[in-house]
């Protein structure tokens, strides 16, 4: 498991508006939930039709 180290941030009544965390480690989330994305749309694909290559170019040829 990840561990964050985060320093919260208070406004002029002391409750906590934000958080701050090294760049590193918000790097390293930022690229767990790209992954996660990633992952939950290749399952939501897995049962479409496969194209071959040149249908695929004809199709983003036509996105144009």
């Amino acid at each position: 498991m990840l561990k964050i180290h985060k320093n919260i941030v208070l406004d002029e009544d002391q409750k906590p508006v934000a958080v701050q965390i090294p760049i590193s480690e918000f790097e390293q989330l930022e690229e767990i939930i790209e992954n996660y994305g990633l992952a939950q749309l290749m399952d939501e694909v897995k049962d479409d039709e496969l194209l071959s290559v040149q249908e695929a170019k004809e199709h983003y040829r036509s996105l144009k």
